[in-house]
């Protein structure tokens, strides 16, 4: 199949493919748009069965930074870059620093930042190399792990969620279903401990479950079962799909508010959504905290006034998705598409 007639490839300015055979590099970088400024994402260290799956994840991973960026009014253009991780044993500071080597001929139309399996430490690596990075641990504008502050912008997210469906923010009493306990997953799992919520947690690392139950009162739940329990408030935080024909008919929440970037399968599981009498708070909006870190020390000079503000713009962001979907009757996926693609317009 030719990039161009894949089903997620979406006018993509550029998809880039690199190799690096003697480190075990393989990395798709994807750049959807730098219509607003240099394309910027995470980049995501998995393991992939297949390249079609590699490159599916990319495609579709980008065009959402370029919606996301968008929606959160920031001066950068949208990518994503995943690497294949390596069968067996390697090299990871090799690795990392081949990747680097990568994006630096790219002649700064890529950006990269942390994402899921890949850690300040890597991004220094990469640093050594190419100055297009970000989540730096050390520097005069470095802001080291975003994930905190992405927790924070799905945190107030499902706090404006919480006011739309009960009529206040407060959180007592309120039981969340968190589907995954990585960085950002526990962060936000803590805010929501602090805030008075029942947890119910679901993450394949047992040592980390562990910890939330000891520390945040959380109850463990299968992975495969966390998506149909009995609460108000369903949170996916670990990888894209989370919701589909599968899942969404068992789900019992009236809120879906979580970290997890592509949590649609596609965008036709908008309409189960609705049918269930769900309210979904769009992904890209929601998460985009860390991107908004990273464009704080993207700028040269990290700003957390800069940073605060950009939060509470996430947050009326939100307020105004789910007014107008209630006033039009239409889903708040298309109303935050409408707001992201107007945006990329006016680029």
């Amino acid at each position: 199949m030719s990039i161009f007639s894949h089903p997620d490839f979406s006018d993509h300015e550029g998809v880039y493919f690199a190799s690096d055979p003697e480190t075990g590099l393989k990395v798709i970088i994807a750049v959807h748009s730098t219509a607003r400024g240099p394309a910027a994402g995470g980049t995501r260290f998995w393991h992939y069965d297949t390249d079609a799956e590699a490159v599916t994840d990319a495609l579709r991973l980008s065009k959402a930074m370029s919606y996301k960026n968008a929606a959160a009014e920031l001066p950068l253009g949208g990518g994503k870059a995943v690497i294949m991780k390596p069968e067996g044993t390697f090299d990871r500071t090799a690795l990392f620093a081949a990747y680097g080597r990568a994006i630096e001929r790219l002649s700064g139309s890529y950006i990269t930042a942390e994402d899921v399996g890949v850690t300040p430490a890597d991004m220094d690596v990469i640093h050594t190399q190419t100055q297009c990075v970000a989540g730096l641990s050390t520097g005069e504008a470095a802001s080291g792990d975003p994930s905190p502050i992405t927790a924070e912008g799905v945190f107030r997210g499902l706090q404006v969620g919480a006011e739309h469906i009960w009529g206040s923010e407060n959180l007592t009493g309120k039981t969340v279903a968190v589907q995954g306990l990585g960085h950002v997953g526990y962060a936000l799992c803590e805010k929501l401990h602090r805030a008075g919520a029942k947890l119910l947690v679901a993450d394949i690392n047992e040592e980390v479950i562990a910890k939330a139950v000891s520390e945040l009162s959380a109850v463990k739940v299968g992975v495969a079962d966390i998506h149909a329990q009995e609460a108000d408030i369903f949170a996916p935080c670990a990888l894209g799909g989370a919701l589909n024909a599968k899942t969404v008919p068992d789900m019992k929440a009236k809120l879906i508010a979580g970290a997890a970037n592509n949590q649609l399968r596609d965008d036709s599981v908008m309409s189960l959504i609705e049918e269930k009498g769900i309210i979904y708070l769009p992904d890209y909006v929601l998460n985009a905290g860390g991107i908004i870190n990273v464009a704080a020390e993207v700028s040269g000079e990290y700003n957390q006034a800069w940073v605060e503000e950009k939060l509470v713009g996430l947050k009326a962001t939100i307020k105004t998705i789910l007014e107008v979907s209630t006033a039009q009757k239409i889903s708040t996926l298309r109303v935050a598409n409408q707001i992201a693609e107007e945006r990329l317009k006016r680029a």
